[in-house]
């Protein structure tokens, strides 16, 4: 069975992708995020997910555009649904190149995280599934959450501190964060 992996950065692909292939999954990560700011910001996560991938022999597509300008536009006066959009529009973009590769599903490494909103995410992900034709492979990937950081820091990783947008990283430094 294949399945396409959404990956939004390494820390968070290491225990997704340890859980799915102790379940015998053929996995293909796939890298695309144009929500992450600044530049800089997302060169490193991308970089550092080809120097886990090479080192776990992962293969990975790499939608290299940084089409900022494009998330920007979506989200502009909707800050407080910005979540909803981009969990979407990277979960679509997913759900075709699973489609297009023949894959048996296609999941997403934001299920990993404890700070996202994981139902929300499973949600769009099924909505998706049911609209392209490929099957949302839902998994609670948060109980891995201490052994991905444990490891991750092991392997000293690069490890972010905000989801990536504009906004959290805004959230990450002001006292008032927006809200959600």
């Amino acid at each position: 069975m294949k399945v396409l992996l959404h990956i939004c950065c390494a820390p968070c692909a290491i225990y997704c992708l340890n859980a799915l292939r102790s379940e015998s999954f053929r996995v293909l990560g796939f890298f695309y995020n144009h929500n992450i700011h600044p530049y800089q910001e997302y060169v490193r996560r991308r970089d550092t997910l080809k120097t886990y991938a090479d080192q776990v022999d992962l293969k990975v597509i790499y939608q290299d555009e940084y089409d900022l300008e494009t998330f920007l536009q979506n989200v502009v006066f909707r800050e407080t649904d910005r979540c909803s959009y981009c969990y979407h529009s990277r979960l679509k973009y997913a759900a075709i190149v699973a489609r297009r590769g023949k894959f048996d599903y296609f999941t997403t490494t934001l299920l990993y995280s404890k700070f996202q909103k994981h139902d929300l995410i499973r949600s769009i992900g099924e909505n998706i599934a049911a609209e392209q034709g490929v099957p949302f492979l839902y998994r609670d990937f948060r109980k891995g959450w201490k052994q991905g950081i444990r490891i991750s820091k092991e392997l000293k990783m690069y490890r972010q501190q905000y989801c990536g947008c504009i906004y959290s990283e805004k959230d990450r430094y002001c006292k008032k964060p927006l809200p959600h």
